[in-house]
């Protein structure tokens, strides 16, 4: 009985050597493909599940036997090449910046306009606050912005003479994104902190411009954040939202648990930070190399700070992307 079963074993090993040798050829070239095609990942798909099939059969005839640590090998190293994570191809970078970002943005559409409605009322607040009470500028000023604009001289154009531009710009990005991940991390707080972050700063906007307004240097300041405040201070909006939207999934979760409701939140807010940091970096370059040249005039000002703060608009809208994929007209 033993003499026939490996006989019938050998017999069935021989039938199928040339196939086995086709499908280690397929699985050695499905562990170094880089990029597959649909055809070639479907391929790769029924060579894993004949494998499988085959081990199954190997070890019942041939327990223990080198034909089965060949193919254990094998199909290792197949598991491994299915179950690896996909790479960014051209199509995911797409996917991420034409329609996760979007999606990520309108999630948090109405918080985002309810801390810029507290962001404007606040500055309100600030100017009303050092117009009645200038003492207090003390409270948001360094005594040498103080002097500066009791002497006529604004802080902000002599920014190019400390540092140069690209210098400058690196440090305006870094000095954005400590502000930015501060309203991020503090809005995960239920809220409280994005309405601490967002009140501060516009009280401290509304203020400067009050205090320089009241020393004749207030469209001065003005014409300095035409170009990149509209991003600016639309980016820390959408910080804070993101994470008020964190704060809210531990406060009220979708899920069963919150720890999972705060999981999934953070996985679909993530492409916005990202969105954030990219237009910081934007808004640095503006703020290095053309907002401290007072030679630029207050126009071409409006006009780089409002086409940047377009394209911001129609790219979180998801219009930017929709735009480039209609038909050219005939």
């Amino acid at each position: 009985m033993s003499t026939s079963r490996e006989s019938d074993a050998e017999i069935w090993v021989r039938a199928h050597a040339d196939e086995w040798q086709a499908l280690a050829a397929d699985a050695a070239a499905a562990a170094h493909r880089n990029q597959a095609s649909v055809d070639e990942a479907l391929q790769t798909l029924r060579t894993y599940r004949s494998l499988l099939r085959h081990l199954a059969t190997v070890r019942e005839l041939m327990p223990g036997g080198v034909l089965v640590n060949v193919l254990e090998r094998t199909c290792g190293q197949l598991h491994t090449a299915v179950n690896r994570p996909p790479r960014l191809t051209r199509a995911s970078w797409r996917r991420l910046f034409c329609t996760d970002i979007p999606a990520a943005a309108a999630s948090v559409r109405v918080l985002t306009l309810s801390l810029a409605a507290l962001l404007v009322a606040s500055a309100l607040a600030g100017w009303w606050l050092i117009s009645a009470f200038p003492r207090l500028i003390s409270l948001i000023a360094t005594p040498q912005m103080i002097a500066g604009v009791e002497h006529g001289h604004l802080w902000t154009y002599q920014m190019l003479s400390l540092a140069p531009p690209a210098m400058l710009s690196a440090g305006i990005v870094e000095n954005n994104v400590v502000v930015v991940l501060g309203a991020f991390c503090f809005g995960i707080l239920f809220g409280l902190g994005a309405f601490y972050i967002i009140a501060f700063n516009g009280l401290n906007i509304g203020g400067l411009l009050a205090f320089t307004h009241r020393h004749g240097l207030g469209l001065e300041l003005l014409k300095f954040t035409l170009a990149h405040g509209f991003v600016e201070l639309s980016v820390i909006c959408l910080a804070a939202a993101a994470g008020t939207a964190l704060g809210e999934s531990v406060i009220r979760p979708q899920l069963a648990s919150r720890a999972e409701s705060l999981r999934r939140r953070s996985a679909e807010l993530a492409p916005l930070l990202l969105a954030c940091a990219l237009l910081l970096l934007g808004s640095g370059l503006i703020e290095g190399f053309i907002s401290p040249r007072p030679a630029i005039s207050i126009p071409v000002r409006l006009a780089i700070g409002l086409g940047y703060w377009t394209f911001m608009l129609l790219w979180l809208s998801g219009r930017l992307c929709s735009a480039q994929r209609m038909p050219a007209a005939r």
